[in-house]
């Protein structure tokens, strides 16, 4: 049970963290206007919390198996609000950082 709450962290944090983003860049770039871009520091803001909430007490092991989740959802976020299309060596290079992730995180450990 530990890796599916773990594994739920990791995907809401990715929605906050690539959610806010977007929306900035909404609100800046695509000139939505300043209420996407305030959306999108909250979500942001939110998202530097849910890290908090992971089981292991290491931030910086927490942050750098993040690092593999936020690759795989920025090319999902890109496929969904964007229609990007990625190629074999975009998934490939999202599977290699899934990988990482799952070793850096939930990988046995003595002590």
């Amino acid at each position: 049970m530990p890796i599916l709450r773990s594994a739920a962290l990791f995907v809401l944090a990715a929605v906050l963290e690539i959610g806010g983003a977007w929306l900035v860049w909404q609100g800046i770039r695509e000139h939505r206007g300043w209420m996407w871009a305030a959306g999108g520091v909250l979500a942001l803001g939110a998202y530097g919390f849910v890290a908090t909430f992971q089981p292991d007490a290491h931030f910086g092991r927490v942050l750098a198996a993040y690092g593999g989740i936020f690759v795989a959802g920025s090319i999902l976020c890109g496929v969904v609000a964007d229609g990007y299309r990625p190629d074999r060596w975009d998934i490939s290079g999202a599977l290699v950082c899934l990988a990482g992730m799952a070793l850096i995180m939930w990988a046995p450990r003595n002590g």
